[in-house]
């Protein structure tokens, strides 16, 4: 399995309503938050730590709320919020 990115619980359904300008800008630094967990955990599957602690991202249009999930090699979009700034 290789690193991937993914929406998570209700933010699927909110990409649904969302713009897609906005879209493309959570995608973009979700696509980035990949590469750097892919380069920071080289051998995710095999890893016995805690999981790093998430954050919110602020993009053109809103913010994101991630999690990142080092066994499974996923990046997690948990919460999109659209604000329309």
């Amino acid at each position: 399995m290789s690193w991937a990115w993914g929406y998570a619980f209700g933010a699927e359904e909110a990409a649904r309503t969302a713009p897609p300008v906005f879209l493309t800008a959570v995608e973009r630094k979700a696509a980035e938050l990949v590469r750097a967990a892919e380069a920071q955990y080289l051998h995710g599957r095999a890893y016995g730590g805690d999981d790093p602690k998430g954050g919110d991202i602020t993009v053109p249009g809103g913010m994101f709320t991630y999690q990142i999930v080092v066994r499974d090699e996923r990046v997690y979009v948990l919460q999109i919020t659209y604000l329309g700034f």
